[in-house]
């Protein structure tokens, strides 16, 4: 298994654990759980985000960046963390009221598997087209 593989399932698994971890502490938010306050509730989503991210950083790096490659796909899924970060903030950190905070998370969830798709099927459209050919750079 190469680097760019690893970092790849790595990737994977940071991803199916930053929505659970999203989605569980959404619902704790709406139910005001005092679970929120906890120290590894507040610690575990920095930790599991900064793998997310370093891992897609790597992956990206390996099978495109160093070959002046950059996918369609890759900068709408960076720009879509972008948005979906700020989207999280509204929904667990910023919104005044309880309304604003469930749109803000729902939201979020929406631009997260658009994130999703966009890297599972590697269109920058995954909901309006057909999956774009696998690039043609080798890895090694």
């Amino acid at each position: 298994m190469t680097i760019a593989q690893l970092s790849v399932h790595i990737h994977g698994l940071a991803v199916v654990l930053s929505l659970i971890g999203f989605i569980l502490r959404g619902i704790w938010m709406l139910q005001d759980s005092p679970r929120l306050k906890a120290r590894w509730v507040r610690i575990t989503p920095h930790i599991v985000d900064t793998v997310l991210l370093l891992s897609a950083l790597i992956a990206s790096y390996l099978m495109f960046w160093r070959y002046g490659v950059n996918p369609d796909y890759v900068t709408v899924m960076i720009v879509g963390l972008i948005v979906y970060i700020v989207l999280g903030l509204f929904a667990l950190r910023l919104g005044k009221t309880k309304a604003i905070r469930a749109s803000a998370w729902v939201l979020a969830i929406a631009v997260f598997l658009y994130i999703s798709a966009a890297g599972a099927l590697k269109t920058a459209t995954p909901f309006l087209s057909a999956p774009a050919p696998a690039a043609s750079v080798s890895v090694r």
